[in-house]
């Protein structure tokens, strides 16, 4: 049974529970950084097609969640 203690309930919903907070950080830094730019992020993604812009947004994802896992796991 030592194998599975990740498997624990506690454990579990911490995990969850985390990932929750994860998530919420990084979509707030999303919004927060989408109302700084002059424009709107998605808008200029979607309907005018700028792949460059698409590029630096997708980075810049990596990067948030990144720093997020980070902060959770240390």
């Amino acid at each position: 049974m030592n194998g599975f203690e990740y498997l624990k309930p506690g454990i579990v919903l911490g995990s969850i529970l985390y990932a929750l907070i994860g998530v919420l950080v990084f979509w707030i830094s999303f919004v927060i950084i989408d109302k700084l730019t002059p424009y709107k992020l998605w808008e200029e993604i979607v309907e005018h097609k700028n792949m460059a812009l698409a590029v630096v947004v997708a980075a810049m994802c990596i990067s948030i969640g990144q720093i997020v896992a980070a902060a959770i796991h240390g």
